[in-house]
């Protein structure tokens, strides 16, 4: 078993990112400024916000935070997104989620102007990724991506079970396995709560991607010898043993799971690491203008 080590290849990935800030600076150009839009104070939106502001600063970006309280209304929030569209320092921005219940996801993420779509939502770079065209990619299933290639993890042929099929990972991570680029070419199943023989058919699997929300769920007797198992899971469980009070857990049974695995990735230090790090480098792409010209 090889572990998946989103600690170090975030930090490789950062500073290859600050290499080429330095660079653009050097030579005059912009620095990259990322936005964030935080409704609420949701204590993991807040961690995740915190992070994400805490990685610009390590790469030499901008960054500028919008916070709302919960009360915010939904046309409130659509006015802030339109001031950062029009804000020409600003090369792309993130509306956090989740949102409080009275705001519509779809609409925010229709609100957010295409260029500046730096967490891939938007259906215009939704559309363009399923099409093989440049397009922003969702942060998690990018930062997934960049794990399987440094890794060197073949992917050719490979039957790839995906868990779960939210808009922001199990979608777009099944087309993106599937299209014929490296990693790709695999032939993925997506599987969902209504998926019958589910435990049978993620023991097919020779690349198992678990992103249903629920922590612990993937046992061993889910999973074949020798599979590469990417836990995309990140739920807070209480755990009084804990001096915050609770726990990070995965989608996955690590500990029942990482020996019969040829490679896994651990929960913290997988997959949320690698998810800021494709936020970043969509961000530098922005600036560059090399998706929407």
């Amino acid at each position: 078993m090889q572990l998946l080590d989103g600690k170090a290849l975030s930090a490789q990935v950062k500073a290859e990112i600050k290499v080429e800030v330095d660079k653009i600076k050097a030579e005059g150009g912009k620095t990259p400024h990322l936005a964030a839009i935080l409704v609420g104070n949701n204590g993991a939106s807040e961690t995740y916000v915190a992070s994400k502001i805490k990685s610009c600063e390590e790469v030499g970006f901008k960054s500028t935070l919008v916070r709302l309280p919960d009360t915010t209304s939904e046309a409130e929030v659509l006015s802030h997104i339109e001031a950062l569209n029009n804000d020409a320092d600003i090369d792309g921005f993130i509306v956090q989620l989740p949102l409080p219940s009275h705001i519509s996801e779809n609409t925010v993420m229709e609100a957010v102007a295409p260029e500046k779509d730096v967490d891939g939502f938007h259906p215009i770079n939704v559309g363009r990724m399923c099409k093989g065209l440049p397009a922003y990619i969702s942060a998690t299933p990018f930062g997934i991506l960049e794990m399987l290639k440094r890794y060197n993890i073949d992917t050719a042929g490979k039957h790839c079970v995906v868990v779960g099929r939210s808009q922001i990972v199990g979608l777009p991570m099944s087309i993106l396995m599937q299209r014929n680029t490296a990693p790709g070419n695999a032939t993925v199943t997506i599987c969902h709560s209504r998926t019958h023989n589910l435990k049978e058919v993620c023991q097919s699997a020779d690349i198992l991607i678990a992103a249903l929300g629920r922590p612990e769920f993937i046992t061993a007797d889910y999973v074949k010898e020798g599979a590469v198992v990417i836990d995309v899971g990140i739920t807070r469980v209480v755990d009084e043993s804990k001096k915050s009070g609770f726990a990070i857990k995965g989608d996955v049974k690590f500990d029942e799971v990482a020996p019969k695995s040829s490679y896994i990735t651990p929960v913290p230090g997988g997959v949320g690491l690698m998810t800021i790090c494709g936020l970043m480098t969509n961000t530098l792409l922005a600036s560059k203008k090399a998706i929407f010209k």
